[in-house]
């Protein structure tokens, strides 16, 4: 029997203290069993139409039930901010109506007196539901566990989704949080007999001719796989990642149904205001579709490594391909602890800190320099390895930024930089966070006040939630939302400040990330501006104009950071 290792694999912090059992005492399963435990969604094609049977039909109110109580659940807790709201827009309503006539007035103190029952109902609504200011907490709990619990009933998708929605305490309640977070790494396995069969249908061999050893039981179950511990007869220690079966059709099913849902909330206006639903669905659509392919994580395995194979502190898990498909991967297997274990890296001498910063420095190198990021970075996909290196996992969600965004986030670097709140504006704007038709010049104002307002903070004091609260009011009034290119990269910015708080309780995002985000921007903008002047200067790119002004800026900030240094 092994000493008890304590590991990070491609989906979970579970603990192994099972042994590698030789392959040739395993009975493996000739096929894979006609019915595997796993939800399917009764789909007719007619004339090219997809409709529903009668299982599709219970599954579309099984996911709208557990929809609706979620968005009330989150309206409730947020009441104050919607009443807020509603009697400001009274008011105004009001206001309007005496400078029109009596009857107008009346029309609207009549419909005050209805907001008012309306809103005394929802008080009503909150107190069965959320309870007081006594009890809240302990209630918000019992309905968290719900909803992990109906998440971890329907399925591989909307586990999936919780794992997202478990790193957002921007928008969620803390219990909500805290239950939704062990869908990391606490999802039912499914039956082993079908773990080897896929492996044997997917390698075409027998688990005994790819692999000397083999864990009996898994060491990792999430949403769309679970891994196993095995040894190939080379010697080498990895980790087998087995995808869940009849995935695909029950993805295709999911997603067809939260089209449904989707559509039908489009005919509420203010249901969807302030974020792009529909493209954030087909964003996870193609996500999700992408996870899936294990070829393709293995190759975004690749390419990251690639991308930081100057970097020494850094390990990407090598792939194995002769044992691999897009079903099954096989990988060097890395031992170490969870970067939110401050206990363990403490007696490793490994400063948690340290850890930290080099962390949000390779999401900089990612987003700034790469165009390429890892878009899952919670706790269970990151390790630190027993000699300090930062090991990353799980490539199957990564994101991808387009030169043209990429130029615009540094703009936008550049007027945080500068605390240049009309830049900021403009970049919003051109970032696509404001919906279709919206008047650029009422816009600009108000984003100009409430940056003077946290530009007048130390930078340290600002973070990602303060700002997300005070965005809230503002989104009531103003036409901002979320664009879908920047779900997962806000996800993963969101994901990291909560590690950095854990690991660093002084921790500010901003603070951190300043001097780094300067590194990468100086290079990239001075590799660029050469390029441009020298094609200038041999006459090519006729029509181009250079920007004295950004040059000036990049100028005085290279020289500021040299001084600093």
């Amino acid at each position: 029997m092994m000493n008890e290792i304590a590991l990070k694999d491609t989906l979970s912090g579970h603990r192994v203290s099972g042994p590698l059992i030789p392959t040739t005492e395993l009975a493996v399963a000739d096929r894979i069993p006609a019915e595997p435990a796993e939800v399917k969604v009764e789909l007719r094609n007619d004339g090219g139409k997809v409709s529903f049977g009668i299982r599709g039909y219970l599954r579309l109110f099984q996911i709208s039930r557990v929809i609706a109580m979620l968005s009330m659940y989150l309206y409730l807790d947020q009441l104050d901010l919607h009443i807020k709201h509603q009697n400001k827009k009274k008011a105004e309503r009001l206001n309007r109506a005496y400078e029109l006539t009596r009857a107008a007035v009346y029309g609207e103190k009549l419909w005050g007196i209805k907001l008012w029952f309306f809103q005394s109902f929802l008080y009503s609504l909150r107190r069965i539901f959320l309870g007081t200011e006594t009890n809240r907490e302990r209630i918000q709990e019992k309905q968290a566990v719900w909803l992990k619990e109906k998440l971890i009933t329907l399925g591989p998708t909307f586990i999936k989704i919780g794992q997202s929605m478990g790193t957002r305490a921007d928008l969620l309640p803390l219990p909500f949080v805290k239950e939704l977070g062990m869908l990391v790494d606490q999802v039912p396995p499914f039956p082993n007999d079908v773990a080897f069969a896929i492996i044997e249908k997917e390698l075409g061999k027998k688990i005994n001719e790819v692999y000397a050893e083999f864990e009996l039981e898994p060491v990792a179950a999430a949403s769309l796989g679970q891994v196993y511990r095995a040894r190939l007869h080379s010697g080498e220690e990895v980790a087998v990642k087995v995808q869940r079966p009849n995935l695909d059709a029950t993805i295709k099913g999911d997603i067809i149904i939260l089209k449904k849902v989707a559509n039908f909330a489009e005919r509420f206006p203010q249901l969807s205001e302030n974020a792009d639903w529909p493209g954030m669905l087909r964003e996870f659509d193609v996500t999700v579709h992408e996870e899936m392919d294990y070829t393709a994580e293995g190759h975004n395995a690749d390419r990251f490594r690639e991308n930081f194979k100057n970097w020494s502190n850094i390990h990407v898990p090598k792939i194995y391909w002769n044992a691999s498909t897009r079903k099954v991967l096989t990988m060097e297997f890395i031992h170490g602890t969870k970067v939110t274990d401050l206990e363990e890296q403490t007696r490793r001498d490994i400063d948690p800190a340290k850890v930290n910063r080099l962390l949000i420095k390779t999401y900089l190198k990612q987003l700034l320099e790469d165009g390429f990021f890892h878009a899952d970075p919670h706790p269970g996909n990151l390790l630190v390895m027993p000699d300090g290196r930062l090991a990353f996992f799980d490539f199957g969600m990564v994101g991808r930024i387009t030169p043209q965004l990429q130029a615009k986030m540094i703009d936008a670097f550049f007027h945080v930089v500068d605390k240049d709140p009309a830049g900021i504006a403009q970049d919003l704007i051109e970032l696509d966070f404001l919906k279709p038709g919206t008047s650029h010049e009422s816009i600009k104002p108000v984003v100009e006040r409430m940056f003077e307002f946290h530009f007048n903070l130390k930078l340290k004091d600002v973070n990602f939630k303060e700002l997300t609260y005070d965005l809230a009011d503002v989104m009531y009034d103003y036409p901002f939302r979320l664009p879908s290119n920047f779900t997962y990269i806000m996800r993963a910015l969101m994901t990291l400040e909560g590690i950095g708080i854990i690991t660093d309780p002084e921790f500010n995002f901003f603070e951190t990330a300043k001097p780094y985000a300067k590194e990468f921007m100086l290079r990239r903008e001075g590799n660029d501006f050469r390029k441009f002047f020298v094609d200038k200067l041999m006459g090519r790119d006729e029509g181009g104009k250079i920007d004295w002004d950004r040059t000036w800026k990049l100028a005085k900030m290279a020289f500021k950071t040299v001084l600093n240094n």
